[in-house]
């Protein structure tokens, strides 16, 4: 009986273990099989997602290019008149510096001394490429002649020939180092070297039209069997600054032409002309299909936000929503050349141009890489010495943290900061408790509302720093007393308009600056363009929540800007100066106590700008109400004026 039972209980465990075996074997294929469908899956998602991914960016385009041009133009930024002295807009040129949103020229001593020598048409040889164009730009008339010192027999010679005026021809040139005049070939002839051609020549409305053809005597078209390539970045004020190569020619149609712009140039003349139609007659472009350049000049509205300049000027690229063809668009407003895209110089002042180009990056001038194959360089490249002598300017350190911290979400509706996350945040303390807050721009300096303090009680403030816990401020805290505060002088109480201000802290004994040990300086932005409406900025202080209640861990909270809000505040929203921040349900906003601290954004760099200072609103966290902040932007030159440009300019001091 017990063997028996052995045996039942040895055949019950043996099909149990043969179960186990059968139940295994088919889990392990159950589990192969849905891996294999996990894969299937994984893959077919993801190139489900690229396909979505190339719709989506062929759908931009395609709202793009059936976009008409005149929708693609920002009328209200037109009416500012940018043009490529613009610096809210664009960078300035080595040789100029950013004053009030234009760039005007250096001093030559102002000029980094790293170079080499060029020759102006003055007959004088300067140290520097940047000092040159620094004279010129001074005193214009003398222009770049060559790179080297100087020499009796150089000249360098630009005319048109073979048109029917004196403003349309065939465009030959007499380069220095050669002994000949030659015609200048028409591929890779554009808008932007006609543009520097017609200016060199004295039309100061740069060039009309590029496709009209010429005829040549049948002698010279023989004797014709070279001619020059020229490659110009389209700002140049003389063809002797462009980069010339030579090739042969197949025949007298290798020549390029130009029309250069004359107040004219209504004038009814035959052409090819791609806009109207082969061998068609045309004039300029009505005024009510045109746009309307900056120099005056008029051009087809289909030419603007096309990223070429075709007005000379850059002002037809310069107040855009979009862009047409295969040009970039900066988020500023500003359409440029797709070969810019990863060139290695940032031509955007937003930055994106430079963004993702690990492995893409390419030479500015496009097929140099296989002219030369072919033949050498005859002229120096002055924009490669131009990008050279930028690489020497001063540069200013700021806006970028030791350390990135976690993203935490969500100062009303704020959540606490750590140690680091705010840098440039500062407490202004009157009688031992937080009266404003501030922000930190370098040096001995710091930005904050107008309202926020009094020169009467300037003793009074202490300016802490380096903390959080207004309660239990921890060992590293930087307490600092006022040497002098700075008022706007168009300050308005009432209105809050300029509301703004700068305090100078003061040194400790014996030291020659203010060490804000573990404060790092926030950035500050020169251009209203920097950042746009929908942007997501942060805003932080100690001040109270919405039921009142006291905060003394500092606060921070994400908000978007918001287009004029004259809407929420009508009468009392000045645009310029004033702007806006909140969530759809007010769930964050700046409130009682926040006053004077900043309002920050950050470029794709990740590079941080004090883009607002903390300033009034109502109803504080209520929807339909949001923050209103003074535009730092505003108030770079008024900030600069009194800490120095050196401190806070980034771009050509």
């Amino acid at each position: 009986m017990f063997f028996q039972r052995l045996k039942i209980k040895f055949q019950k465990n043996t099909q149990a273990g043969e179960e186990r075996q059968t139940l295994r074997v088919s889990n392990m294929k159950l589990a192969h099989v849905i891996l294999l469908y996990l894969c299937f899956c994984i893959s077919f998602c993801k190139d489900t997602d690229e396909k979505q991914k190339r719709r989506t960016k062929t759908t931009q385009l395609s709202l793009v290019s059936n976009t008409p041009q005149k929708d693609l133009v920002d009328k209200k930024c037109l009416t500012e008149k940018h043009t490529h002295l613009s610096c809210k807009k664009v960078f300035c040129q080595p040789w100029q510096k950013c004053i009030d949103g234009t760039c005007i020229c250096k001093l030559p001593y102002q000029c980094p001394k790293n170079g080499t020598l060029v020759c102006s048409t003055n007959g004088k040889t300067y140290s520097t490429y940047c000092q040159q164009k620094s004279f010129e730009c001074l005193r214009p008339g003398a222009k770049f002649l060559n790179k080297g010192a100087c020499r009796a027999e150089a000249q360098f010679n630009v005319s048109i020939k073979h048109g029917n005026t004196t403003s349309e021809g065939i465009v030959e040139v007499k380069l220095v180092e050669q002994d000949k005049k030659m015609f200048i070939c028409k591929k890779p002839w554009s808008m932007a070297e006609a543009n520097v051609a017609c200016l060199d020549l004295g039309f100061q409305q740069g060039a009309y039209d590029i496709q009209k053809q010429f005829e040549i005597p049948e002698n010279l078209s023989m004797n014709s069997t070279e001619c020059l390539q020229v490659h110009c970045r389209g700002l140049e004020t003389s063809l002797a600054e462009c980069t010339f190569t030579k090739r042969r020619t197949k025949n007298d149609q290798d020549f390029a032409g130009v029309v250069c712009y004359t107040q004219n140039a209504d004038v009814t003349y035959n052409s090819v002309n791609k806009f109207h139609g082969e061998n068609s007659q045309f004039t300029a472009p009505p005024v009510n299909n045109s746009f309307h350049c900056v120099n005056g000049k008029y051009i087809p509205q289909k030419r603007a936000c096309n990223g070429i300049n075709d007005c000379g000027d850059q002002s037809d690229e310069l107040c855009c929503t979009g862009c047409q063809g295969k040009s970039f668009f900066c988020k500023s407003g500003v359409c440029i050349p797709s070969k810019y895209k990863c060139n290695g110089e940032v031509d955007c002042i937003t930055g994106e141009d430079e963004i993702g180009c690990e492995g893409t990056r390419h030479p500015e001038i496009k097929g140099h890489h296989e002219i030369k194959e072919k033949t050498e360089f005859l002229t120096a490249n002055m924009d490669e010495e131009r990008k050279w002598i930028k690489s020497f300017l001063p540069k200013v350190s700021c806006g970028v943290k030791n350390s990135v911290p976690i993203r935490r979400k969500r100062v009303i509706g704020g959540k606490p900061a750590y140690m680091g996350d705010f840098p440039w945040q500062v407490a202004i303390k009157e009688n031992e408790r937080i009266k404003c807050g501030g922000i930190y721009i370098g040096g001995c300096w710091i930005v904050t509302a107008a309202h926020c303090v009094s020169v009467s009680k300037m003793y009074h403030y202490q300016i802490w720093a380096s903390f959080l816990n207004t309660l239990t401020p921890d060992g590293d805290v930087i307490v600092h007393l006022v040497k002098q505060i700075f008022i706007h002088e168009k300050y308005n109480g009432s209105t809050y308009e300029n509301d703004i201000a700068l305090i100078e802290l003061k040194k400790h004994s014996n030291k020659k600056d203010c060490e804000l040990t573990n404060s790092i300086p926030v950035c500050v932005p020169w251009s209203s363009y920097l950042f746009q409406p929908n942007d997501k900025c942060t805003v932080s202080g100690w001040g109270r929540e919405k039921d009142n209640q006291k905060v003394h861990l500092l606060q921070w909270g994400e908000v978007t800007l918001i287009n004029n809000c004259s809407r929420y505040y009508p009468g009392r929203y000045f645009e310029k100066e004033m702007d806006c921040a909140g969530t759809d349900d007010g769930s964050i906003d700046a409130c009682k106590g926040d006053s004077g601290g900043p309002l920050v954004c950050k470029d794709v760099n990740n590079v941080t700008y004090v883009w607002g200072v903390v300033s009034w609103g109502e109803n504080c966290g209520r929807p339909e109400y949001p923050g209103v902040y003074t535009k730092v932007a505003n108030y770079f030159d008024w900030i600069s004026h009194h800490v120095g440009r050196s401190l806070i300019s980034q771009y050509n001091v």
